[in-house]
């Protein structure tokens, strides 16, 4: 028989003899800097953190069934149900009262110290038994718990105790010794220099609890290591009355059929704790505090978060006006309020008016529209085949659909209903309304069967109109433009890659990986019932942590237990078992590390701090490439005076240089052709042809020198980032290159437009104003003759957005674009059926929407 969560009274049994007052070493957390450190407290101290956090564990849960009470012996007053009734059990005290346990509580245990007398734990036991019946006395079903936390220090009177065990077994009463310092197998501690009262006592806790139905003997120690161990909140879920509908009840009550059925929950959400956010309140000192050095003290005081609703007026000449919610602090400075409410107008929430969003703009309404009438229960709609079944589409908790425990003619009828679909493979669409009136929620019904019991699980599923429908290219299939397939690209795998990464995933098989069975067979190696939320338990970790020490900086948060973080790392083994696949994919990829850029010094040694997100503009690494050309080119010139031929030959070294020098193409070429090329070079920029000899214009930002003097530049670093073709360097030689193959003009058209809108948006935009406007003149002109007219559109729009309305923006640029007039506008209807293609924006409006503001 399971037990149920919750109705349960612990009885905590703590012993507050003198001896539990003696002083010992803890350790804590090493330092920042590795040390290790330790602190001094006392017995009772360190062994109280035990009942605090299982105390603390009751809090946490918020079961008003689980109560507990705490019953101190060793005590220096007198205060039990028996000594008041028929006296004896000295020096035993009942310290707090069952109940649900509160932060007062743990207070209260915080402020306990040793005494100076001594207390029989045996007369403990029996003053919590009845405690506990007294307080139980018409909750029978409820569950009996005590804990018992000693040094096994004091004398203990053992007449009679078998009766103590008798009694406790007959109430199902456990018991739990928690003995400081006791020795125990599992951690390997033996105290050798334990006295001889406790070595007894020990010996008789041991044989007192074999006596038990339910008892154990453990160590401190260890159990602070177990109670710090992630644990499973164990719920039971109230059942709640419905009805499963099939067909028309209403119209066709001969025809259809009601199953009166009970819902309980099957999963639960949880989420970590939420933190409450405080605030420093300064405020004067009052005559009974004493004065600081800065004449006040600082109060922190819960935020209480309240929303206040503003105007905000856009641009002068627009007509549309926002009205954007914001919330503040009690504690917000007045002059920050201030200043907002002078530039935006404050608006009250009864002004408002609801309304709904439709696309990206919301459509307001006077009136509330009418609810759906609805009526309490589950419709089915509909059957389907499991295997057409989107394991993606269930979202939220699963609930279990039973039929009415004392119903047999439901149960008979729902267990047939639920055996049919089972064998046939079928799960049903049903409509579920929780309460008359309420919206209604569609899900499915699957049909489970138990030993002994068959039911329903259902889940919830969106509707239609949720479900976004996002389609992707082919990783293996790429067709061209021209409706041909292409057997050879970058895109597509070889069979090599394939090969190799198939052996990496059949390396990194978990199923084997685990710890041997007793069969000598490996276990899986993860298993959902033995894993936990790091962010929930280690939050909880961290509240009860901070709960029961008095001093965070003395008593620092002890690392996670290893049960939390035991799935952050792969296993050895099957590390050990991949290096060969990793190696070998690593060389059919191609996979090399990317190098960290480094700054290089300046004469000064001074280096400027690149901003976030800034990028080494193109011009500065022009202007490095152009220095170290002119140092290469120096010492040209003054070989070439001590000796032409090594001057020659030092020359064309240089201009054939890719990764290595090569030799002259021809030996024919003479001295003098050779001093001409190195003067050109020298002397500065020449006209660019391209291979039908045409004269070429030179970019905004690069004017090389010639043609055979493109080679001087050392190798560009392109910037392009992973999946694009065209890169944040040169985007504009990149999107003619992709053009003229004519194989990906779609995606070089989204990647220009990718790499305009980042660049506008870095910080010294201005000083690639000239090189974007021309990019932007080009995609204009390609969308245009490829029919990517709504690309484009959809681009302009969204640039536009960027620079007049997000942040950082860039209006600049904007101001630039749309001094370019109408040329740079959006494609209208009469431009693009003179290239035969299509758009739905007229000449008005793509006019309009070029002018300046």
């Amino acid at each position: 028989m399971t037990e149920r969560a919750g109705y349960t009274v612990t009885m905590f049994l703590i012993d507050v003899s003198p001896s539990m007052g003696t002083l010992r070493e803890v350790e804590v957390p090493d330092g920042l800097t590795g040390e290790v450190r330790t602190i001094e407290t006392t017995n009772l101290e360190w062994s109280l953190q035990f009942v605090k956090l299982k105390i603390q564990e009751m809090i946490y849960n918020g079961r008003k069934t689980d109560q507990c009470g705490v019953i101190l012996f060793g005590s220096e007053e007198t205060n039990n149900i028996i000594n008041d009734k028929d006296g004896g059990y000295e020096h035993v005290s009942e310290y707090i009262p069952i109940g649900q346990p509160n932060a007062n509580t743990l207070a209260k245990l915080s402020a306990l110290q040793a005494s100076e007398e001594h207390g029989d734990p045996i007369d403990a036991i029996i003053v919590g038994i009845e405690t506990q019946e007294r307080y139980l006395a018409n909750k029978k079903k409820w569950t009996r718990k005590m804990i018992l936390l000693t040094d096994g220090e004091s004398p203990i009177e053992i007449e009679d105790w078998e009766a103590t065990t008798r009694k406790m077994n007959n109430l199902n009463v456990s018991l739990t010794i928690v003995g400081v310092d006791f020795d125990d197998d599992e951690i390997d501690f033996h105290d050798e220099k334990k006295s001889d009262i406790k070595r007894a006592n020990e010996e008789f806790y041991h044989k007192f609890v074999e006596q038990l139905d339910v008892g154990i003997v453990g160590n401190c120690e260890f159990a602070l290591e177990e109670v710090a161990r992630p644990d499973v909140k164990q719920v039971k879920s109230a059942l709640l009355g419905t009805e499963l509908r099939i067909g028309d009840t209403k119209d066709h009550p001969l025809e259809s059929i009601i199953i009166r059925a009970k819902t309980s929950k099957c999963t639960a959400l949880m989420r970590p704790k939420s933190w409450k956010k405080f605030a420093a309140r300064p405020r004067p000192v009052s005559e009974d505090v004493e004065m600081t050095e800065e004449g006040e003290y600082v109060e922190y005081t819960p935020l209480i978060m309240r929303t206040q609703f503003y105007l905000d007026h856009r641009a002068e000449g627009e007509e549309e006006e926002a009205a954007a919610p914001q919330e503040e602090s009690e504690t917000e400075d007045e002059e920050e309020a201030a200043a907002k409410t002078d530039k935006l107008q404050v608006i009250e929430k009864e002004e408002l008016v609801r309304g709904y969003k439709y696309g990206s703009s919301f459509v307001p309404t006077a009136e509330e529209f009418p609810r759906l009438r609805t009526e309490k229960g589950i419709d089915i709609c509909g059957f389907f085949h499991q295997r057409n079944f989107r394991r993606e589409w269930p979202m939220g908790e699963v609930q279990y659909v039973w039929a009415d425990p004392e119903k047999p003619l439901d149960q008979a009828a729902l267990s047939s209903i639920v055996q049919a679909m089972y064998e046939k493979g079928y799960m049903a669409i049903a409509r579920w309304v929780s309460r008359d009136n309420m919206d209604p929620k569609m899900g499915v019904l699957s049909p489970t069967v138990f030993d002994g019991v068959d039911c329903f699980l259902w889940a919830q599923m969106p509707f239609a109109d949720d479900v976004r429908k996002y389609t992707f290219a082919s990783l293996d299939k790429l067709i061209n433009k021209k409706g041909e397939l292409i057997t050879k690209h970058p895109y597509l795998p070889t069979e090599q890659q394939l090969d190799a990464m198939e052996k990496l995933v059949d390396a990194m098989d978990l199923m084997d990986a685990g710890e041997k069975d007793e069969q000598g067979n490996r276990n899986p190696w993860f298993d959902t019932r033995l894993s936990y939320n790091p962010a929930i338990h280690r939050t909880k970790h961290a509240q009860f942590h901070a709960a029961v020490v008095k001093d965070l900086d003395t008593h620092p948060l002890p690392p996670p237990h290893p049960e939390l973080t035991k799935y952050f790392e792969p296993p050895r083994r099957v590390r050990k078992r991949a290096r060969h696949a990793i190696e070998e994919c690593k060389n059919v990829f191609k996979v090399k590390e990317v190098p960290k850029r480094v700054s290089k010094l300046r004469k000064d040694g001074h280096v400027r701090a690149l901003e976030d997100e800034e990028e080494p503009l193109l011009l500065e690494k022009l202007q490095r490439r152009q220095s170290q050309l002119k140092s290469t080119q120096s010492q040209a010139r003054f070989r070439a005076t001590i000796s032409p031929k090594s001057q020659r030959r030092t020359q064309k070294k240089y201009i054939n240089s890719d990764d290595s020098a090569t030799e002259p193409e021809s030996e024919t070429e003479t001295e003098d052709e050779d001093y001409i090329l190195l003067d050109k070079e020298v002397g500065g920029p020449s006209k660019i042809t391209d291979e039908e000899g045409k004269e070429k214009e030179p970019s905004p930002l690069l004017t090389p020198t010639s043609k055979r003097s493109i080679s001087l530049e050392l190798e560009p670093d392109l910037g392009r980032e992973p999946g694009r073709i065209i890169g944040l360097a040169y985007p504009l030689t990149d999107f003619k290159k992709n053009i003229v193959g004519g194989d990906l003009v779609s995606k070089a058209v989204e990647d220009l437009a990718w790499v305009i809108k980042s660049v506008v948006q870095k910080p010294f935009t201005w000083k690639r104003s000239e090189e974007m406007l021309g990019c932007m003149k080009e995609l204009r002109k390609v969308a245009l003759q490829e029919d990517e007219i709504d690309a484009w559109n959809e681009f302009l729009r969204d640039l536009r957005k960027t620079c007049l309305e997000d942040e950082p923006g860039n209006k600049q640029f904007w101001s630039d674009a749309t001094a370019l007039g109408r040329g740079i506008s959006l494609i209208s209807k009469s431009e693009a059926s003179k290239e035969g293609g299509r758009s739905n924006i007229s000449d008005a409006t793509a006019a309009e929407f070029i002018r300046s503001p």
